[in-house]
């Protein structure tokens, strides 16, 4: 692959909903640039894109894909993201290093949720944007009704700039508006516009020039003069409020059939900006706090932004990267900003799908990979060492889906940790941690399929077997009233005996408060060598509580008095006295039980609010408030976590696959009694059965 100077580079991200023919367009633009000689099929699973053992199987994108295609003397960097909803990490690090983003529509189901959620995460970066009605050959495919979906949803203005010719069955091709041609077929062959499409060109055409006149004061005087604006003087005015976010220019064709591909790609390099012409970077001194910026040309201080890890099975671990300015260079060494370490970098190479291209350097602008960093995560900056810099990273969303996971063997339990931080490193929506209150080890993530599919993971990359399960809540038990207790351990077995004899008063704290130890002797009665062994014994007893064995958090714990004995005494004895203080205070000092409450923010269609509000009621939950937003309902509500352990699966149910939702931890909150009694029998069933 040539190199290309920065103005001839274009980062584009491919968004949509899922099934809209992300990866197929991806495809598509391979054959057309000439990567490839045969167009690959996602169901075949023979595409560049999809090649991932599970992503073959399951006929959908699970990562980002980088997709160079060169066209036109300009080099595109497609990054073709997933679809569903689980893998919103991939789509979140795409769209953090890409200048525009091309959002598709399947020409049948229009604007969908994902649609939404990806509009907005574009709007987040302030991405310019095109949009490309595809499928325009499926059964009802209506190029005007998904124009006027986004009308509805959206601010911007959305203009026209081709009309299909045909569709569903007859779909052929279409008209390029600007240069008022037709082009048919896959290979785009250009001839005169039909007598079908003739209806109503006109006022297409006038919005479509309107639209770019009001881009420059030239313009629109010559417009209003009644002049005509020429071909590039439309397309200049365009790219000016493409790039204002002000117009997003429509399109259309259909990926599989490979009609409209040839125009499209035109439209990239046309359209979205370069590197060069987005400009500086703002990135910030670690030394100083202060904001610097970086211009985007081989000159200027190295800014590279790790975006994406990828466990390899051949070069182990890829990180792939944006040059934001400067030049990376294979068998150089550069310096990482957060770990404070220097980094060796061997080979760099250009990805396609899984190929890897060996390259010398990666230019400004431009995105590559580089193999077996050492101590580089996700929205890591590389940069020299003296001029250190921090780039903003991503932002991943926090998971919403727990499972409590298990080795099946004792050869998977050796290496489970090890191999599932590997996968935590790649996908930073995923989080592993251990639950000290229940034992388990926990891994989250943004759905049911994105845990079972790392659980598939782990197994296929690195060997390791486990099984998932819903993960225990973490409850707490916790006191209500004051109570104080004798703790007297004594044991004589002939010589030296132990002795130790506390007394412990118990008090409520406010919640979140934890465990507090005073120590209120006077007078010796407990010698200090041996109060310190009290509040260990008592920190070790708390953690099996006395009503169903969990944790026993806010309260105080007061040693006020005790005895002891000169020979038989020892901070064992001591300890043993705490236990003993502790399970004869705490059951009368009114203990309850907790559980964690969490804060949920809900996104649904409308006509699914009612359905929604019922099933959050019979699972505890209490609204906070509610909002419209674009034909959409953002419900907030406080629930506990044990009626939303599998809540992901069941909105997904609810609203047909159309809602989303954001759960975070609150706060603990007092069980009801009538729930709080369950728990404790079956926490005493569990007890029996061990």
């Amino acid at each position: 692959m040539k190199e290309y100077q920065t103005v001839q580079l274009r980062n584009v991200a491919l968004l949509s909903h899922g099934s809209a023919g992300k990866t197929s367009l991806a495809e598509a633009m391979l054959f057309n640039t000439g990567a490839i000689n045969r167009l690959g099929n996602v169901n075949e699973g023979t595409t560049v894109s999809d090649y991932d053992e599970e992503e073959i199987q399951r006929h959908i994108s699970l990562s980002t894909s980088l997709i160079p295609c060169e066209w036109d003397g300009h080099k595109i960097n497609v990054l073709d993201t997933p679809g569903y909803l689980d893998f919103v990490g991939e789509i979140k690090g795409a769209i953090r290093v890409v200048d525009g983003a091309l959002i598709l529509l399947d020409a049948a189901s229009g604007v969908e949720v994902g649609t939404d959620l990806v509009w907005g995460y574009a709007d987040e970066q302030r991405l310019p944007r095109l949009v490309f009605i595809n499928k325009m050959d499926r059964e009802n495919a209506n190029f005007q009704r998904c124009l006027d979906a986004l009308k509805e949803k959206y601010e911007a203005d959305f203009i026209p700039i081709q009309l299909s010719i045909g569709s569903q069955d007859d779909f052929e091709g279409l008209v390029d508006l600007i240069a008022m041609k037709a082009y048919t077929g896959s290979k785009a062959e250009e001839g005169e516009i039909p007598a079908s499409v003739q209806e109503g060109i006109d006022d297409y055409r006038l919005h479509l020039v309107e639209a770019a006149a009001e881009s420059e004061d030239e313009l629109i005087v010559k417009y209003l003069e009644g002049e005509e604006l020429t071909e590039e003087e439309i397309r200049r005015g365009l790219k000016a409020r493409i790039a204002d976010g002000s117009v997003v220019p429509v399109l259309c064709g259909s990926a599989t059939a490979n009609i409209g591909i040839q125009p499209l790609l035109q439209a990239c390099i046309e359209y979205l900006p370069s590197p060069a012409e987005v400009g500086e970077t703002v990135g910030t001194n670690p030394a100083t706090g202060e904001e610097e910026a970086l211009e985007p040309n081989e000159l200027a201080p190295l800014a590279v932004l790790a975006f994406k890890n990828l466990a390899d099975p051949y070069v182990g671990q890829l990180t792939y990267f944006r040059v934001y300015s400067g030049l990376m260079e294979s068998d150089s060494r550069v310096f990482n900003s957060r770990s404070g370490k220097e980094e060796r970098i061997g080979q760099l190479y250009i990805l396609r799908g899984k190929d890897q291209i060996p390259v010398d350097r990666i230019r400004t602008g431009d995105i590559g990979a580089v193999a077996k960093l050492s101590t580089t995560s996700v929205g890591d900056t590389l940069c020299d060492e003296g001029h250190p810099i921090v780039l903003p990273p991503p932002i991943f969303p926090k998971p919403v889906f727990s499972a409590a996971v298990h080795p099946k063997t004792k050869a998977d339990l050796d290496k489970m940790s090890t191999t599932l931080a590997r996968l935590a490193e790649e996908d930073p929506t995923l989080h592993v941690a251990r639950e000290p209150s229940t034992n388990e080890t926990i891994l989250s993530g943004m759905g049911e399929s994105h845990v079972n599919i790392a659980a598939r993971r782990l197994y296929q990359k690195f060997g390791v077997s486990i099984t998932t399960s819903v993960p225990k809540v973490p409850y707490r038990e916790t006191i209500t009233k004051v109570a104080s207790a004798q703790g007297r351990h004594k044991k004589q077995t002939g010589g030296r005996g132990q002795f130790g004899d506390v007394f412990i008063r118990f008090e409520p704290l406010p919640r979140d408060s934890g465990f507090e130890f005073t120590d209120e002797i006077r007078g010796g009665s407990v010698p200090n060598s041996y109060i310190p062994a009290v509040e260990k014994g008592l920190k070790e007893i708390l953690q099996k509580g006395v009503l169903a064995g969990y944790p026993t958090t806010d309260f105080r714990a007061a040693l006020y008095d005790g005895s002891y004995h000169s020979v038989d005494s020892s901070e064992i004895a001591f300890k043993l006295a705490a236990h003993l203080a502790f399970k004869k205070g705490i059951p009368d000092a009114g203990p309850v039980l907790l559980e964690p409450i969490m804060e949920v923010t809900i996104t649904i269609p409308e006509e699914f609010t009612g359905d929604v509000l019922g099933d959050l009621n019979s699972r505890r939950g209490r609204v906070q408030g509610m909002d419209q937003r674009r034909g959409m309902a953002i419900i907030t509500a406080q629930a506990p976590l044990a009626e939303m352990q599998r809540y992901a699966t069941d909105l997904r149910s609810i609203t047909q696959g159309r809602g989303i939702y954001a759960m975070e931890f609150s706060r603990y909150e007092k069980v009801p009694s009538h729930a709080a009694q369950k728990i404790i029998e079956e926490a005493q069933r569990e007890a029996e059965k061990e």
